[in-house]
């Protein structure tokens, strides 16, 4: 973009408040050299290390109920900058706990915004060459693990730049492939860690209770068809098998080759001849929606669908078979169509951004397993991740974070992002990139649909909107710069957001706030034209809005004109951006919290709704509530849905856990859909409680629920190949409850409760399913390998017995290894005799990576 005059001045009048984003300039430039260097070589050399103390400590200081103890450390090294006792020096720190108390002989702790803190120095303090200080830190909640704690911790003094200390750097494990915090302190004092103590009675997953836990499970159903989603009917015919190594010839019939070609090129043979293969579109088949029929015999194969999306799903399944028959195809029949219309995934792209590689891989990851939306999070607190011309700030400075107080250039640091504005979670999509993620999700039958969370989760538009505005009036267009300005300034309202924002609420009682809404949807609805892809439904998120508005004056004559409270003018703002929505041809989708604040009367009559309660939070009455309305509910339960959550209990586990400590695939699978009181009958709440959970407002007959979506949200996920991890395989399970009824489900009775171990809930025939579910997850393994997906390989669950090595896998042919003391690395078969503490790890199906390391003595 050409710098006109107002945007040099803008930049002029950036840097005029950027005194901590660059470094100042000195009358003595070998002095500012010096002094840089001399902070250089702290962060590089300078120690630190992060401990969790204690979960459950025996007392909280004053003000810091509920606490937990973690510490930092920080170890100087040998020599130290010569000023540095007196140049405004400082240390900036993510926490993404809240902070009531920080307890330090030389340090004293002041909340930046969001989970940014600064440490400097208390009056009359001074640092030592060689000395460790540490620094209690009182938080409230819990962490249970690494993830919580937040890299690149950095160090500021007044005249260099800010620079990230070096131990503070995540890594890079080569055997796993994934992220690690050296920095970080190993958890393990199950005692004082894995649980916050008193009710809660969560354990970690050892090796032991790993192997007690799969070896319940039964060992896995070697398959005959190895297709996932499970069709509703599928079997094998008599005959011989079709030799399809050598190719296949396309016949179409009703479907043009480029609505199913993503499909056939994942077939895995050759497309140039060979085995008939004819598809076809009959819409008089009795084929329901999405659905379709293969049979496969000595004439070849016939694939009949009900739609361009069904003869896809056919190709899908296909392919499988074909991997598991490696080419030569056993005859077979097969009768399929999905459970639910709405079958989602969600990707957040804003706390921490992904690559459009990472989008483009999943989008077809997701055809493998016939999810049909896309569920874009494109801005949030923390960024704003799509281009949007006609605001470019939004891009240039809220799609990175870096050290500029003034946040003329950037946004903070949350999140440990680090000072820099560089790195895998800083970016965005160009709206090439995400015209080229619209055609790759149509041509594969998902729909994708965006989001801009509002007015709540909003910070990232409202820094950005404020650079516009000064830079518009630093060239004297006090208009233009109004125009689009997020805030008033006469609002002296006082809040914190959940993620303890003072500053990121829209302002829904000014004009401003709609025009800019209006030009972003506008631009982005222009993109999916240009895509061949029309903007069909917009997410609004809707969700957590703080306590804000109380005090604006735009505010206090809307209340007056409308009657509505503070609180109020949430359903205000949904209800008018729904209307806008609808007036432009689009259906509003919202978090469920957010959605039900609204009057129904007051809504479109089409509305999606996302239910985000836990299921013994309210979310079952909440699904009912908003399904009663006439809503399409699509279930996003975080006890199930949220794949940010860990997989076990485990020190070295990602995700927050605020839903579950607890989601493996076992329990996403078992998820029972139509029926949500019964999952009180085989999971238990987030502090490992088994509880009974009631339907206190039972859903109408004729009323029920539109589809599932699986969530990642990306506080702790910075990696492409965390993305991976958390997903899969658990994103297959899921797959499984969106497509197919599951006959071991009972059917929903409104009213009826479910307590934990119900037996109107065969635990005995869930299990049975999933021992075929599992007996098709080696081939799954090997279809995840060949798309790049880096999923997660379980850590074998081992004991020791009478001196010999017992070990076991989640999934079978998962090859394990074991090896004593620092030794070599054996392949693990059968029992073996050992002596000392043994370390074990499972590999991935291709072999090129492990699980982590696990240990049993």
């Amino acid at each position: 973009m050409p710098l006109t005059r107002s945007r040099r001045l803008a930049l002029l009048f950036a840097a005029a408040l950027l005194p901590a984003a660059l470094p100042a300039m000195t009358s003595d430039p070998a002095a500012t050299v010096s002094a840089q260097a001399d902070y250089d070589a702290l962060a590089r050399e300078m120690g630190v290390r992060y401990e969790v103390v204690d979960n459950h400590p025996e007392k909280c200081p004053t003000g810091a109920d509920g606490c937990f103890l973690s510490t930092i450390s920080f170890t100087m090294p040998a020599r130290l900058p010569a000023n540095l006792n007196a140049s405004d020096f400082a240390i900036y720190f993510s926490f993404v706990n809240r902070l009531p108390v920080v307890e330090s002989d030389v340090f004293q702790n002041n909340l930046v915004n969001g989970d940014l803190n600064r440490l400097t120095l208390k009056p009359g303090a001074a640092i030592e060459a060689g000395k460790t200080y540490v620094v209690k830190l009182w938080g409230q909640g819990a962490h249970h693990s690494a993830a919580f704690a937040m890299p690149n911790i950095y160090l500021v003094a007044k005249g260099v730049t800010a620079r990230v200390i070096e131990a503070t750097r995540p890594g890079h494990d080569r055997e796993t492939g994934f992220e690690t915090l050296p920095f970080v302190t190993p958890l393990t004092d199950e005692a004082k860690l894995a649980s916050r103590g008193g009710e809660d009675k969560t354990v970690w997953q050892t090796p032991e209770r790993a192997y007690a836990a799969f070896a319940e499970r039964g060992a896995a159903v070697s398959p005959d068809i190895a297709i996932l989603p499970t069709p509703l009917d599928a079997k094998l015919l008599p005959g011989k098998p079709l030799d399809l190594r050598k190719g296949v010839a396309v016949m179409l019939e009703g479907v043009t080759r480029d609505r199913i070609d993503m499909s056939l090129n994942g077939l895995g043979v050759p497309l140039n001849g060979g085995i008939p293969l004819e598809i076809s579109i009959d819409a008089d088949a009795g084929i329901a929606a999405e659905g379709y029929r293969i049979n496969s015999g000595a004439g070849g194969i016939v694939i009949v669908a009900a739609d361009a999306a069904g003869a896809n799903h056919g190709l899908r399944s296909l392919a499988q078979q074909i991997a598991f028959d490696k080419g030569l195809l056993r005859p077979l029949s097969v009768s399929d169509a999905p459970r639910y219309p709405f079958r989602g995934l969600h990707i957040d792209l804003a706390r921490n951004f992904h690559s459009k590689e990472e989008v483009l891989k999943l989008i077809e990851a997701m055809a493998a397993y016939k999810f049909n939306k896309l569920h874009l999070h494109l801005a949030d607190d923390e960024g704003w991740r799509l281009e949007i011309k006609a605001l470019p700030e939004l891009t240039e400075v809220g799609s990175k974070r870096c050290h500029d107080p003034s946040e003329q250039v950037c946004l903070l640091p949350q999140l440990g992002a680090g000072p820099e504005g560089t790195g895998g979670v800083n970016g965005y999509l160009t709206q090439a990139d995400y015209i080229e993620i619209l055609k790759a999700a149509t041509a594969r039958g998902i729909e994708v649909i965006p989001s801009l969370d509002m007015p709540g989760h909003s910070r990232a538009a409202i820094k950005s909107m404020e650079v516009r505005y000064n830079r518009l009036k630093a060239a004297g267009n006090l208009a233009g710069a109004e125009e689009y300005r997020l805030v008033e300034p006469a609002d002296t309202t006082k809040y914190r957001s959940i993620q303890n924002y003072d500053d990121n609420t829209l302002n829904v009682c000014i004009d401003q706030t709609y025009r800019f809404l209006d030009t972003s949807v506008g631009e982005i609805a222009a993109l999916h034209k240009a895509a061949g892809a029309p903007l069909q439904t917009f997410h609004i998120g809707a969700d957590e809005t703080a306590g804000a508005w109380g005090e604006s004056p735009a505010c206090k004559g809307l209340m007056a004109k409308t009657g509505r409270d503070a609180k109020g003018l949430g359903a205000y703002f949904i209800e008018r951006v729904s209307k806008d929505l609808e007036a432009k041809g689009l259906k509003v989708a919202g978090w469920s919290d957010g959605m039900g604040h609204t009057d129904p009367k007051n809504m479109p009559q089409s509305v999606q709704t996302n239910i985000w309660a836990t299921l013994f939070t309210g979310g079952i009455t909440e699904a009912h509530v908003q399904a009663n309305h006439g809503w399409d509910v699509v279930l996003s339960v975080p006890d199930i849905g949220y794949l940010d959550m860990p997989y076990v209990p485990h020190g070295q586990e990602g995700g927050y856990d605020w839903a579950s400590r607890s989601v493996d695939t076992l329990q996403v699978f078992g998820f029972m859909t139509d029926n949500l009181p019964a999952n009180g009958a085989l999971i238990r709440d987030t502090y490992s409680r088994p509880q009974t959970i009631e339907d206190k407002t039972p859903r109408q007959q004729g009323l029920g629920i539109k589809g599932l979506q699986a969530q990642l949200w990306s506080e702790t996920t910075r990696t492409d190949a965390g993305v991976d991890y958390q997903f899969f395989p658990r994103l297959i399970a899921f797959a499984e409850r969106a497509w197919r009824r599951p006959a071991w489900e009972p059917a929903y009775v409104p009213g009826a409760s479910y307590a934990y171990g119900d037996a109107r809930v065969d635990r005995a025939a869930i299990l049975a399913d999933w021992r075929g579910f599992a007996g098709r997850m080696p081939n799954q393994f090997a279809l995840l390998d060949r798309i790049g997906v880096a999923y997660r390989i379980t850590p074998p669950g081992a004991r020791i017995v009478g001196g010999k090595l017992e070990a076991n896998s989640e999934y079978p042919g998962m090859r394990i290894e074991y090896r004593t003391g620092k030794g070599a690395w054996k392949p693990y078969a059968k029992p073996v005799a050992v002596k000392g503490p043994v370390d074990l790890r499972t590999r991935s199906a291709d072999g090129k990576r492990a699980s982590r390391i696990v240990t049993v003595r």
